[in-house]
């Protein structure tokens, strides 16, 4: 059971460092609104993926707190 934990927390932290990675930080709306209409499709198309990113880190770092308390109370 242990080693399935440990397992599961290491597959969790890989996939919350990739989703926190993967988002676009806070001043990123203002670049795309310096660029111009053109990107506007693309504007939309990326703040559904950081939407989805944002839902991945949430229930990742969820997850990882979850087994982190179970790997401690097995121990």
């Amino acid at each position: 059971m242990k080693a399935f934990l440990m397992v599961v927390q290491l597959i969790t932290s890989i996939v919350l460092i990739v989703s926190v990675l993967l988002q676009s930080g806070k001043s990123a709306g203002l670049s795309g609104s310096i660029a111009g209409g053109a990107e506007q499709v693309i504007g939309v198309k990326a703040r559904g993926l950081d939407a989805l990113f944002s839902k991945i880190t949430s229930i990742s770092a969820f997850l990882f707190i979850v087994v982190a308390l179970s790997l401690v109370a097995i121990q």
